[in-house]
């Protein structure tokens, strides 16, 4: 069974959300599946940037106003 994780990355400013990212990937395992969101202007491409340096998946990735919304699952 696959591991679901909420980071809550509304109001960090670039680089914290992806730090956050980074931390919760470290500790946790391949098929996690991790759902963050962050209002910072950098993290839609930085989470995208992110993913494919770290070969982990980005099977979500949409914005509400401000709020980008991620889903990645942990490779």
């Amino acid at each position: 069974m696959s591991n679901k994780i909420h980071i809550d990355a509304r109001g960090m400013k670039c680089p914290r959300p992806i730090i956050e990212l980074a931390k919760a990937k470290r500790r946790n395992v391949a098929g996690t599946t991790i759902h963050i969101e962050a209002d910072d202007l950098a993290f839609e491409s930085d989470v995208k940037a992110w993913c494919e340096t770290t070969g982990n998946r980005l099977d979500a990735l949409s914005r509400n106003g401000d709020l980008v919304l991620a889903d990645i699952t942990l490779q």
